[in-house]
């Protein structure tokens, strides 16, 4: 208030702005409420007739009228009058008055997006306010981790904090960052709502608060987070309260050291100490406002020698200085948030203590408080360039600089409306005594400007507002914000960036999992599936590897697949080839020895020619495992099924045979009967034969029509991590075929063994081949469940293990009893002993 009172006395000393024009003002009393300010401004926004008379009445009462030099005179209008606010022009001499009803709308215009009293009429105000510099903070690095979770509260029935933490959270939310709560702090709060805020900030895991409001409405909750001894809270603070030295008291120490926070810029403005030095107490009515601050300042009550009142009253009114107050709340507010000297331990004012008395004379020198420290003003710098701007429209709307018979003078007598002065104050361009320019946007809109506050402590352990960077809207992009990140000290005096996070970004090899119902920046690491990864920290989504590749054991990056089959180094793969050799040596040997045996009784009485097919038959299904073992190829895959079908098919056609002439050899009523002579070795053969080829022909047709190749399955990736290297087979019927052909043969070898069950034991090869054909049956029907349940390479394990079991079965049945008799018991291996056991029936 006074520095706009300075200012324009200092416009009206200037001989090159507004020659020949003195500005005057009217001051009226807010109440410290924002709301009824703009509603005295609004109603400025038209010229009503009203105003103009109001204007009128006003010269004729020649309030305004103040020569170069002369003093200054402050009214205070009562209620009815305070929503009428007149910048009036008078020229020097003169009578005549241009009401401006805008011209105070258009200084506090200027003002909105400087000052914390303006800022909040309007969101579109708020392209000027600090809301993108606290964006430029918490985008900023090394600040970017202490912008991860924020709480910002605001000011309930005041749009500057409203819209600030609107704007501010759309904006944070937008950067990536997130808002864990919002906390509104009422005006007066009660107890039991203080405590609450101060639980939530303690329970909370936000470790970075952002402020909208002014250091008054804070003082309640400072005070109890102090008593509580609350720390390690990293507050941003607005431009209202980033520079309030009432909260710098001790008490507060360890709670707001390290507070970073956006001021306007703070200079020394010549001559504007004195000027406050100067101002002293007068008992006139209007003066209430000076009163009071200087009972609190100095502690006493001011009585008033009568003579010198006298003295006053005899003054004309232009030469007093006068300011009327309302009530006495309003004023007290007023003071109590501008003095800075009053003691946050005693908020209570206390009119009837006892207090020594004083004259007015005292001398405001030998004072410290906000009032007399001016070495670095900041709103009122803002305040000190809004008036300038409307004197420089008034100058160039008055024609002040034009050529003629009135050069170097203003055109006193030019009437004009509140429009055309706005216009003109949007086109000022000028730069100040501080070599900062002055103007405005397309918008009308001042180019914001902070400068970035960190509250420091000295040698003396007092807080220091230091500046350790700026924002400049008008730089380029990427240039906006500067920061000398060495010289922040953080909350408790940190020299490291404080870390505020709901949970920390997980790790790679994890993703992010949202808590329902908690805020975004609240989430749980689940570790990515298998042959799924994440490489990066903080990633909400694992990625799936490509086919054939898999995660590694840290999921952070896929690794070619590990390809499995059944190979000849595994132990399984011994094991079967072990297996698998041991049925071909024993082929082998009883090979061996039926042929060394072959003129014998026992190899001749059963068709030796078909033992021998049998006994190589029963090598090749030996021998035929072992194409299932070791990695897939073309031929392996194409050759292993067929080669599997017709040996069995080979083995099973010769047993057919075998069986047939043992039934007609014990059937037959008279040897060499018609039966045993038309079922003779070329006959056997053919049905050897016969029974062959159609297995023979529906693997040929099988391999050229539908061939198997090799496969790399990755359906148990996700189980074994592994990659199947198997044959795939694109005709699966084609196998199912083949087995079945296969089981037919088996079940007619079954049935027909199975009617010669009693024959004599001697040459009853028909119940070892009942036997050996159950073992078979038995193998092959439970292959079929194993077969189809079993996973990857096992698959070739079951069909390996049934051949091989079959083999077995196959060659233990029927030749082994013939051995045992050939070489341990070699008594009955003749015809004598083998007829005269069973005589024939007569």
């Amino acid at each position: 208030m006074m520095t706009m009172v300075f200012t324009v006395e200092e416009i009206n000393r200037n001989s090159t702005l507004l020659p020949g024009v003195k500005l005057g003002y009217r001051l009226m009393d807010s109440c410290d409420h924002v709301q009824t300010s703009f509603q005295a401004l609004f109603s400025l926004i038209t010229r009503s007739k009203t105003v103009m008379r109001e204007g009128k009445q006003l010269q004729s009462e020649n309030r305004f009228n103040m020569p170069k030099g002369s003093g200054t005179r402050m009214d205070k209008v009562k209620e009815t009058r305070m929503k009428r606010m007149l910048t009036t022009v008078k020229n020097a001499g003169l009578d005549d008055t241009t009401a401006l009803s805008q011209s105070f709308e258009n200084e506090i215009y200027i003002k909105r997006n400087i000052t914390e009293d303006i800022i909040e009429i309007l969101p579109s105000c708020l392209a000027g306010s600090p809301v993108p510099a606290v964006i430029g903070l918490a985008s900023s690095s090394p600040t970017r981790a202490v912008a991860q979770t924020l709480g910002p509260f605001d000011i309930p029935l005041d749009d500057y904090s409203q819209y600030g933490i609107q704007a501010f959270s759309n904006q944070f939310t937008q950067q990536g960052g997130c808002v864990a709560f919002h906390l509104t702090v009422p005006k007066s709060p009660t107890v039991a709502e203080v405590h609450e805020m101060a639980d939530r900030l303690q329970s909370s895991t936000a470790k970075v608060v952002v402020v909208f409001a002014t250091e008054g409405q804070l003082l309640d909750l400072f005070f109890e987070l102090s008593l509580r001894n609350v720390t390690e809270i990293q507050w941003v603070a607005s431009e209202a309260w980033v520079t309030a030295k009432l909260l710098t008291s001790p008490r507060f120490h360890s709670l707001l050291e390290g507070t970073l926070g956006f001021s306007f810029p703070g200079v020394w403005i010549p001559g504007l100490k004195d000027f406050l030095l100067n101002v002293r107490p007068s008992p006139e009515p209007g003066m209430e406002f000076i009163t009071m601050f200087w009972e609190e300042l100095f502690g006493c009550r001011l009585k008033f020698e009568e003579s010198r009142f006298q003295g006053n009253q005899a003054h004309g009114k232009d030469n007093t200085t006068g300011l009327e107050g309302d009530s006495q709340n309003s004023s007290w507010s007023l003071v109590r948030n501008n003095v800075g000297q009053i003691s946050t331990g005693d908020e209570n004012y206390n009119s009837a203590g006892e207090k020594p008395a004083c004259t007015g004379s005292e001398d405001l020198r030998y004072t410290d408080s906000s009032y007399t420290d001016v070495s670095k003003v900041r709103i009122s710098y803002s305040v000190y360039k809004a008036v300038y701007a409307v004197a420089h429209a008034l100058h160039t709307l008055l024609n002040c600089d034009s050529p003629g018979l009135n050069k170097g003078t203003c055109d006193n007598h030019k009437l004009f409306t509140s429009r055309q002065l706005l216009d003109h104050l949007k086109a000022v361009n000028f730069t100040n005594q501080f070599e900062e320019k002055v103007y405005f946007d397309s918008n009308g809109e001042p180019v914001p400007l902070y400068e970035i506050i960190n509250w420091q402590k000295d040698s003396n352990s007092d807080i220091r507002f230091i500046t350790v960077g700026s924002y400049d809207a008008s730089a380029p992009l990427g240039q906006k914000l500067q920061l000398e990140k060495r010289t922040i000290v953080w909350t408790t005096g940190q020299s490291q960036v404080p870390v505020s996070q709901c949970s920390s970004p997980c790790p790679p090899g994890s993703r992010q999992a949202r808590r329902q119902g908690e805020p975004r920046c609240c989430f749980d690491c689940l570790p990515c599936t298998d042959g799924e990864i994440s490489n990066h920290t903080g990633s909400t989504e694992c990625t799936k590897c490509p086919e054939y590749y898999w995660s590694d054991k840290d999921k952070v990056k896929c690794v070619a697949g590990v390809e499995e089959f059944l190979s000849f180094s595994d132990t399984m793969g011994i094991i079967l080839v072990s297996l698998t050799l041991l049925g071909v040596v024993l082929t082998t040997i009883i090979t061996f020895v039926f042929h060394h045996f072959r003129s014998t009784p026992i190899v001749k009485a059963n068709n030796s020619e078909i033992s021998f097919l049998l006994l190589l038959s029963l090598k090749l299904c030996f021998l035929c495992s072992l194409m299932f073992i070791g990695e897939p190829s073309v031929w392996t895959c194409r050759l292993r099924q067929a080669a599997f079908g017709i040996s069995f098919v080979l083995c099973l056609s010769c047993l057919f045979a075998k069986t047939i002439v043992v039934l007609l050899a014990f059937r037959a009523s008279v040897p060499h009967s018609r039966a045993l002579r038309l079922f003779g070795p070329s006959q056997q053969r053919t049905l050897i034969f016969c029974t062959t080829a159609p297995q023979v022909c529906l693997c040929a047709g099988w391999l050229l029509g539908a061939p198997a190749f090799p496969f790399k399955n990755p359906s148990y990736q996700a189980s074994t991590g592994k990659i199947v290297v198997e044959c795939k087979e694109p005709w699966p019927p084609g196998f199912y075929l083949v087995l079945g052909y296969i089981g037919i043969l088996a079940l007619f070898c079954l049935f027909l063994a199975f009617l010669g069950r009693k024959l004599p034991d001697t040459f009853n090869e028909a119940k070892l081949i009942t036997f050996s054909m159950i073992i078979f049956c038995a193998v092959w029907i439970s292959f079929i469940p194993a077969h189809v349940s079993s996973p990857g390479k096992f698959t070739v394990v079951v069909e390996i293990f049934a051949i091989l079991a079959s083999s077995f079965g196959l060659l233990l049945c029927i030749f082994v009893p013939k051995c045992y008799i050939i070489l341990l018991r070699p008594e009955k291996n003749i015809k004598k002993g083998m007829t005269a056991k069973y005589p024939r029936e007569k």
